[in-house]
């Protein structure tokens, strides 16, 4: 899978910022959507957020699989781990505004010392997928265009985070499995 694209910085970076801004301010405003403006779709609200829990959990292994392949040399699969977590991580992202469109937010109904542990890893988990966005965006346009010195300092800060968000993703839905039946 060999993709290359021509170095445009400014036809690129402003994308990759516009993304970066407008993607989250729309899932905050799909949670925060009232109940009478969500669609019906007759899928069961459980669906989603096992689905969800599946794409992060491949997610962190194509990552942690891309990181192998790179460590030893083997870049073709490495790219083709990459760009196949991006692609699920795009999936993701789809399908879970497709789930606030039409499903509110559930609860969590924990109590005890899995409450605080639920919400430090929930916070910390939201607060770096924002995050994650532009930096993997910007990883993979740095691939793309071959500026493999910039692309190799970007994702000493994008894999950790970008392996964070895809484990406490599946974390999240293991901690909020009782509520979702």
């Amino acid at each position: 899978m060999e993709i290359q694209l021509s170095k445009n910085d400014k036809r690129f970076i402003p994308i990759i910022v516009s993304l970066s801004i407008v993607i989250p301010l729309a899932v905050l405003a799909l949670i925060l959507l009232p109940e009478n403006l969500r669609v019906k779709t007759g899928i069961e609200n459980h669906i989603f957020p096992l689905f969800h829990a599946v794409i992060n959990g491949t997610t962190a292994l194509l990552l942690i699989i891309g990181l192998v392949f790179i460590k030893r040399k083997n870049i073709a699969l490495h790219r083709t781990s990459m760009v196949s977590a991006l692609l699920l991580s795009t999936v993701f992202l789809l399908s879970y505004v497709f789930s606030k469109l039409s499903h509110a937010p559930i609860p969590y109904g924990g109590e005890g010392i899995m409450r605080p542990i639920y919400f430090f890893i929930l916070i910390t988990h939201i607060i770096l997928s924002v995050a994650v966005l532009p930096l993997a965006l910007l990883s993979v346009y740095r691939a793309f265009t071959q500026e493999y010195a910039k692309h190799k300092k970007l994702v000493r800060f994008t894999f950790p985070i970008w392996l964070y968000v895809a484990i406490t993703g599946v974390m999240v839905y293991l901690f909020m499995m009782p509520y979702y039946v």
